[in-house]
Formats: structure tokens, sequence, C-alpha cells
């Protein structure tokens, strides 16, 4: 997995290598009721328990521009910001300190998801793989 700096923050970026590395964690059977099963049961998970919301949390201190403030000479200001790609740019929204649990929760549910669907994704391909095969088996034509 790679990790680029943003605003002095490191994000999580995945790549097909990285689903790929995260997906050969999961056993993937070769018989096609096996993976029908697996894959049913993804399906079944494929609820959001809490609302959903995509991108990463960073924290940026930066100073605050008024004259005599302590940021100036000290200790900057902190705050927990939202990064999220848009159009090719990177989008940045204040998190207020009193909701960034639920902001977290709303992050790793989007996380939980996206997961499960790459898991979905890859256990069809693995059966249009199992039905190829099987037709060749068997000698008919495709």
């Amino acid at each position: 997995m790679k990790s680029k700096d943003f605003f002095f923050a490191s994000v999580l970026l995945l790549t097909e290598s990285d689903k790929c590395s995260i997906l050969s964690v999961m056993r993937i059977p070769q018989h096609p009721t096996l993976l029908r099963r697996m894959r049913d049961a993804r399906v079944k998970k494929l609820v959001a328990e809490r609302p959903v919301l995509g991108g990463s949390l960073v924290q940026i201190a930066k100073h605050c521009g008024r004259p005599g403030c302590h940021c100036q000479t000290g200790e900057k200001h902190v705050g927990w910001y939202l990064t999220r790609p848009v159009k090719g740019k990177t989008q940045t929204t204040y998190v207020p300190q009193e909701i960034l649990e639920e902001v977290q929760g709303w992050i790793q549910e989007h996380r939980r998801l996206k997961k499960l669907m790459a898991e979905i994704a890859e256990l069809n391909r693995e059966l249009i793989r199992a039905h190829v095969t099987e037709r060749k088996r068997r000698g008919t034509r495709l």
C-alpha cells in the first residue's frame, strides 16, 4: 500500500495491486457452489450499519494569521480535516472535535463496505472462470 503526504499528514491510497494483496488473504474455493455461498454471505453483509463517508481524516497544524497569537512563535493550532479527491484535486473539510469519533465511524463503515464489494467482485470473477473451466471440461462449446 502506498502513502501520500497531503497537508503534513498521511493518506492511504489503494491501488489495484493493493486490492489484490488484500484479497489474497481471502481463501477462494474452486467449486462454483462454494463460490456462490461465499458471495451470497457477503452480499447479505452489504447493508450499511451507520452513515457512510468516503475520505481520510488528517490532522493539520497551522498558523491562524492573527497578530500576537501564540501560534506565530510557538505551538500551532491543530485541527482534524476530512480529505477526499474531487476531479483530481484534494478537497479538505474541517471536522469539529465534538463529532470526530462519529466521523471516524462513518469512514470505517465506508471502508468495510468497499472491502466487501471488492471481495464480491473477486468471487464473481472466480465464478466466471469456474464456468468457463467447467464448459471446457465437458467439451461443450462456449
